[in-house]
């Protein structure tokens, strides 16, 4: 069976796709950006402030969906600039703690040029 998810409080999609899929028992979060749930606004500033909402609205997502970080075991990671690694890192470590899921950091062409991190992931959470 498979179920899209719209958790309520999170960002709107800004395009045809659910910001995420339960199939089984994995959830695929779609690449989230430095969005305002609030405001459903971006909200920029250096890659610490955008890593940091990226992660929280991931974190929304994955409790909507009964999970929680601690059952990531993928994340992709796509930096407009890769010299902001080591800054993107710091905050994502925090995030994460021991619960280090496999991981994957390119540099890419983001959707909104201002954007500094997306960030998508995989859970498993059997229901």
């Amino acid at each position: 069976m498979i179920d899209r998810i719209f958790p309520a409080g999170s960002p709107k999609p800004r395009g045809p796709y659910s910001p995420a899929v339960r199939a089984g028992g994995f959830l695929y979060v779609s690449g989230q950006g430095p969005i305002d749930p609030a405001t459903n606004q971006f909200s920029f500033g250096d890659v610490q402030h955008e890593t940091r909402l990226v992660l929280a609205n991931i974190k929304r997502i994955l409790e909507a969906a009964g999970a929680s970080p601690s059952d990531v075991v993928k994340c992709a990671v796509f930096l407009r600039d890769v010299t902001d690694f080591g800054a993107m890192n710091e905050v994502y470590g925090e995030f994460f703690g021991e619960n280090k899921p496999a991981r994957t950091t390119v540099q890419a062409v983001m959707p909104n040029p201002a954007m500094k991190v997306e960030i998508d992931c995989v859970a498993y959470k059997p229901k």
